[in-house]
This record gives C-alpha cells, structure tokens and sequence, in this order.
C-alpha cells in the first residue's frame, strides 16, 4: 500500500541515490594509490532530479518516460574535476571524506522523511 505513495517513491528514491553515491566514494578511496586513477561523482538527488524533469512529469506506467521507468531516478557517474597527482591519480582522500559526510546526511534525510511520513499515515489512520 504505502509503496504507491510519491512521498515514499521519493525517500526511497533519494536513500538509493545516496547508497550509489556512497559506492563511487568507497571505489574512489580504495584506489586512491592507483597510478592513473580518475575520480568519478555522482550530481547530488536534487541536481539529477531536477535535470531529469520529474517535477514536471509524471510516469503513468513504467516505461513510459525513460528516466521515470519505475519512478527511479538516473544517476550518471562523471569524472570528478580535480587536479591529478605525478602519478596521474585525481583522487583527494580530504574531498572523498568530505562527500562522505554530504551523503550520509543526504541518505539520513531521506530515511527521516520516510519515518516522518509513515508517522502521519499511521496517525492518520488512528493507529500507533
């Protein structure tokens, strides 16, 4: 049931996206002694949410607008635009720690959002 609901599709949408941006920070920082390395980034939800329109739009079945299939959300990964060391490698451990911080407040507000909303559906409901 609480699945159809867009606040739920949304929270679930900006945890997963965090968890993805999460990934290229780990696989950044484990290769950060990796001669030629280049970092990649994920945009934040709000800069992919907003480029993929879906404000404006709205999917009426999976499928029917490419970056709505299924309400997700495209996260593209790009390279990180840092200056690269001798060895070639661009990645900074100081920025990916920072990201890091970003994203889990980023994957933190989206699990409050959801716990917020499952605690006014179920007043709503009347049930505690």
């Amino acid at each position: 049931m609480y699945q159809s609901l867009d606040l739920f599709q949304t929270a679930n949408a900006m945890a997963r996206h965090a968890g993805a941006r999460q990934a290229v920070v780990a696989r950044n920082i484990a290769n950060a002694d990796t001669p030629g390395y280049q970092a990649q980034q994920i945009s934040a939800f709000q800069d992919v949410y907003s480029e993929a329109g879906t404000g404006a739009l709205r999917a009426s079945r999976p499928g029917h607008i490419a970056n709505l299939a299924g309400g997700a959300v495209a996260a593209r990964t790009t390279a990180a635009a840092a200056e690269p060391s001798p060895n070639g490698n661009s990645v900074s451990i100081e920025d990916q720690m920072l990201s890091s911080v970003s994203i889990t407040r980023e994957h933190n507000r989206a699990l409050a959002i959801y716990r917020h909303t499952m605690t006014v559906l179920r007043t709503s409901l009347g049930s505690s």
